[in-house]
């Protein structure tokens, strides 16, 4: 059986310690409380402190927790709130388009899957939350990439790979792709990732008409391609998703 590491059990019950009861403590209440020795928890909070996770008080020497360890707990709720509200709207588009239905997010420059829904027939499929897809070729990765300018700058300094014959790998192709997404509001991946298959996907905006998520459907494409062009249904069906999703996350009417 594994063994936990002693450093990091510490400093988890200092941040434990300093996010409840006084909003700050000095050093002596903080290696008291978790029966430290003063040197050791003095070590554990300057690495906390030069990660950003807790703060101290120039005046007073107390600590407190820190901005990242906010914008960390911001970020899980934002991605939570995000799959809450789509939770719906996700269902009704695979039931409407009859094809898997994913919702992504930016993270670590790449796409993860943090919301599917499973194509509504009898067929063996595996749950994919969790799972990363590249920027460059997918319909989500090229989504967000369009519309967050973070997601922008990661695709183009990611190693774009060629998945298969169709994937666009050099840069001002790419751009011209991205270009495209914003002018129509959707972008589609046809046999850049994966060989048979194809996608469609739309943008997520919040109430501050920031990027902060990408909703699609993929199927095979023979399904979403009608006499060699993407179906207009199911491209109607993925941006109406999307924008109902935006609507309850505050974004309004686009």
């Amino acid at each position: 059986m594994a063994r936990n590491i002693q450093s990091l059990e510490r400093a988890a019950a200092m941040l434990r310690l300093l996010a409840g009861g006084e909003r700050r403590l000095g050093l002596s209440d903080i290696a008291s409380s978790l029966g430290l020795a003063k040197g050791t928890a003095h070590g554990i909070l300057r690495t906390l402190q030069q990660e950003g996770f807790v703060e101290q008080d120039e005046a007073s020497g107390r600590y407190q927790l820190g901005a990242e360890l906010l914008r960390l707990g911001t970020t899980y709720l934002d991605v939570h709130e995000l799959r809450a509200r789509a939770l719906v709207w996700t269902d009704d588009l695979a039931r409407s388009s009859g094809e898997s239905v994913y919702l992504g997010v930016l993270h670590q420059q790449g796409v993860l899957i943090v919301h599917h829904v499973f194509r509504p027939d009898d067929s063996r499929q595996v749950l994919e939350i969790g799972a990363m897809q590249p920027l460059h070729s997918t319909a989500l990765g090229k989504v967000l990439s369009a519309y967050d300018p973070v997601a922008h700058s990661e695709a183009l300094e990611a190693d774009r790979k060629a998945f298969t014959d169709r994937t666009v790998c050099d840069v001002e192709a790419f751009e011209q792709i991205l270009d495209l997404t914003r002018a129509r509001g959707y972008a589609a991946d046809v046999e850049e990732t994966w060989e048979g298959v194809a996608s469609l996907a739309a943008p997520i905006h919040d109430r501050r008409r920031m990027p902060v998520g990408a909703v699609g459907i993929t199927g095979a494409v023979e399904r979403l391609r009608k006499d060699g062009e993407l179906r207009a249904e199911l491209i109607a069906a993925v941006r109406d998703c999307a924008r109902a999703v935006s609507r309850d996350l505050g974004a309004g009417r686009f």
